[in-house]
């Protein structure tokens, strides 16, 4: 992502119940006012800046379990 710009990182998630979806840095928190997750689980982050590149995980949880996958955010 270019600096300044908007990133958005997908997690595509599915299942009977429907699981909830958390997003995490997996070094950090999610910077604070500068994000959301659509009803898709699209997580936007606005405005970014170099200090948001890293590691970013998608956590789906439901009675039937957990699956969580890894994305990587360069700036």
């Amino acid at each position: 992502a270019a600096a300044g710009g908007t990133a958005q990182l997908g997690c595509s998630a599915r299942g009977d119940p429907a699981p909830q979806v958390q997003w995490h840095k997996e070094h950090g928190d999610l910077p604070w006012g500068r994000y959301e997750v659509d009803r898709e689980h699209t997580l936007r982050l606005y405005a970014v800046t170099p200090a948001d590149a890293g590691a970013y995980v998608c956590t789906a949880q439901s009675q039937l379990g957990t699956a969580a996958a890894t994305t990587f955010l360069h700036v």
